[in-house]
């Protein structure tokens, strides 16, 4: 018999985790005995997998809130579908595919040659991906920047959390637009401070990623829609799944190429990052069935502040490197402070009802 959300423990919801950490680790112990034939090949390329995984929960772990916030509106039915399919699209599709695809697009090669160049030259497979990093990274910025902006200027958001900023933010959502305004305008400065070919290219992949966005929230919208129309348990469907794919795949962006600072090997990669994708789905399960954000009320805004930094660091990225340990800890440190804040909130509630109670007697 399955246990309850209420009976099962934190370790419970990472079982899966640990098994796919397992055999990830030593497939990864495996690949490096097989390229080097040494205990110190296979104990590095072991290390690099480890690595990769604790840099890819640091740097989504935001992104678990923010499905999590997602998933908890969508029927049971859909968030099994999200959590089965989607960890596929994630793990192969965004960690193997989306990096052949670059070279697919970058380098006007088949796919079948691409994959040959990751196996064969995986030097230059990451000459070509790291070349790539400029329209990834305005593309990526741009549509994690209305994902995070569009969560701040909402007039019907009651909660804030960093007061003087959240309450003016939700007070301007009535002028239609406006974030789309202050993303344009972002745009438009950091392509005055890149120069010739870059600027150009850095404003058409920006404007991709804002098309993107909106796409994404028109056709979920549509979907959704049609799909209330037929039956109300349609409610946060096919049209939300798609919101959360996109979603991930922005967030893995940043991953995705900063994990060839460390490894060169696109199997070491996906070995790697598929362990801390795993991580990721097992925090969402959680977060969802445990209703951690109900019950922590700033750690959503803690998530989408660092969802805005990463946006901007993104940015940045295009004109200088920016070590991926800064963009992880980062975002920990400002979900960290929410969490601290939402208990030193819930207390200071126990005590007032406490006091309330008090008075009452």
């Amino acid at each position: 018999m399955n246990a309850t959300p209420s009976q099962k423990g934190m370790l419970d919801y990472f079982k899966w985790a640990f098994v796919a950490t397992a055999a990830g680790l030593l497939l990864g112990g495996w690949l490096g005995w097989q390229s080097s034939g040494t205990i110190g090949g296979m104990a590095t390329v072991f290390f690099i997998c480890a690595v990769l995984a604790v840099l890819e929960i640091s740097l989504s772990f935001d992104n678990a809130i923010v499905n999590a916030n997602k998933l908890k509106d969508m029927t049971p039915a859909w968030q099994h579908r999200f959590l089965t399919w989607g960890i596929v699209i994630a793990v192969f599709g965004m960690r193997i595919v989306f990096p052949l695809a670059i070279v697919v697009i970058a380098a006007d090669l088949g796919p079948i040659e691409a994959f040959l160049l990751a196996a064969r030259e995986p030097a230059e497979y990451a000459r070509i991906m790291n070349d790539a990093h400029l329209p990834i990274a305005a593309f990526g910025g741009t549509f994690l920047m209305m994902v995070g902006l569009t969560y701040f200027f909402d007039h019907e958001k009651d909660v804030h959390w960093i007061d003087v900023v959240e309450k003016h933010m939700a007070r301007s959502a009535t002028i239609k637009g406006i974030e789309i305004g202050l993303v344009l305008l972002m745009i438009l400065l950091f392509s005055y401070l890149l120069e010739g070919a870059e600027a150009v290219t850095f404003v058409y992949s920006a404007i991709y990623g804002l098309v993107t966005f909106l796409a994404v929230e028109v056709v979920g919208g549509l979907l959704d829609a049609s799909q209330r129309t037929m039956t109300e348990a349609a409610k946060g469907g096919l049209g939300a799944f798609i919101y959360l794919e996109v979603l991930d795949a922005s967030f893995s962006f940043d991953g995705v190429i900063g994990a060839f600072a460390l490894s060169q090997n696109l199997f070491v990669i996906a070995i790697g990052l598929g362990i801390g994708a795993m991580y990721v789905r097992s925090m969402t399960i959680m977060l969802v069935e445990k209703g951690t954000l109900a019950e922590y009320r700033y750690l959503e805004h803690g998530a989408f502040y660092a969802i805005l930094i990463l946006s901007v660091i993104m940015y940045c990225q295009t004109m200088l490197h920016i070590p991926e340990v800064i963009t992880g800890l980062g975002g920990a440190g400002l979900i960290g402070i929410s969490l601290w804040s939402s208990i030193r909130y819930n207390r200071m509630e126990h005590l007032r009802e406490r006091e309330a109670v008090v008075e009452n007697i």
